[in-house]
């Protein structure tokens, strides 16, 4: 089992002020102590337009920042959100991201959720997973052939041919390590047909999950070549909010109410079909959820020996390989590099 962290680049409103530029400074300093604590990933996350969310639009502009800044840690793209992107650029940025890391990076990819992003940058929201899915196959020729013939349906008609090709070329081969967030079976099928890595939702219950990531495996069995010797092919990666303390009533005291208070909050009318978990007509399942509903089976939160029985559960049902951990943004900055720290002493030692 590997460990990673998502970066939202979340303001925190009660300490930082708009237009929010410290986030940048706060989010690097939580990377590089995570970078020294021998976590294996971080993951940073795209969105656009928004003063209440996510205010990092361009994670591969930051991965290459974030090279000069870390040692060992791999940096995560999580998710570039592919109809917001040219496909033919996005294969060339990620290949030249990849060379100014030394090939220390990986790449999510998703359809994106959140519909006024899509309005913002004047693209089609109601057609995205076939935009996705349209890009996916320019860009896995692009990576393996260097060259691509394409008429487009919701993607312009792409020619890169004859003496011209796809440069750069990146250092790991056919590319850097591919994951897709992915709920539905055609989208996970998707995914597993160009051999690339599943990422699932940080809200969907465990239970849930193990069914998705069963049928994912299988189809992974039937990746033809050479996508099933694609980097990432056959993982599965999945995000949990996390809270580590002594006790488990010290992470209910410490925490609670903040975790409460986010998924309510994650889930109001600005997120539209997150990740195939949350959409317009069910809501209000997740809205109103209390701390115990929660701790059953959607977030690990509790005393080091709970949070690793948890992680084993998790590992056992749904055959995860990587768990990603998310600290609701209304958990402090203190909060934060305290339960890095822990987590990192009396949890992931268990898993080494």
């Amino acid at each position: 089992m590997k460990f990673g962290i998502i970066e939202l680049s979340q303001p925190d409103k009660d300490v930082e002020t708009y237009p929010y530029r410290e986030i940048h400074e706060r989010v690097t300093k939580e990377i590089i102590e995570a970078d020294k604590a021998g976590y294996d990933y971080v993951w940073i996350a795209e969105h656009h337009a928004s003063t209440g969310y996510g205010i990092l639009p361009d994670p591969l502009t930051y991965i290459a920042y974030l090279a000069s800044q870390t040692e060992r840690i791999t940096l995560c793209s999580g998710v570039m959100v592919v109809p917001l992107h040219n496909v033919v650029r996005l294969v060339e940025n990620i290949s030249f991201v990849d060379i100014l890391t030394n090939g220390r990076m990986a790449v999510g990819l998703g359809s994106g959720y959140r519909e006024h992003e899509f309005d913002a940058l004047g693209a089609d929201f109601e057609n995205r997973r076939a935009t996705q899915a349209e890009a996916l196959e320019v860009m896995m020729s692009l990576f393996h052939n260097k060259r691509v013939q394409h008429k487009g349906v919701h993607l312009p008609d792409i020619n890169i041919d004859g003496e011209y090709e796809i440069l750069p070329h990146p250092i790991q081969q056919p590319h850097p390590p591919m994951f897709m967030g992915a709920a539905s079976e055609e989208s996970i099928a998707l995914c597993a047909r160009y051999g690339l890595g599943l990422l699932m939702s940080t809200l969907t219950p465990i239970s849930q999950l193990a069914p998705k990531s069963q049928f994912y495996l299988q189809q992974c069995e039937e990746t033809e070549a050479p996508y099933n010797a694609n980097p990432g092919h056959g993982s599965v990666g999945i995000g949990r909010m996390v809270y580590v303390a002594e006790t488990d009533a010290q992470a209910e005291d410490e925490a609670g109410e903040a975790v409460v208070r986010h998924v309510d909050t994650f889930t109001s009318g600005s997120t539209s079909g997150y990740l195939g978990t949350i959409s317009k007509g069910n809501q209000d399942k997740y809205q109103g959820s209390g701390y115990q509903e929660l701790c059953e089976d959607t977030i690990i939160y509790g005393s080091p020996n709970t949070v690793i029985e948890q992680i084993k559960h998790l590992e056992k049902v749904t055959g995860a390989n990587s768990l990603i951990l998310h600290f609701p943004p209304q958990n402090t900055r203190e909060q934060n590099k305290r339960v890095l720290r822990m987590f990192a002493e009396r949890v992931i030692p268990s898993f080494r």
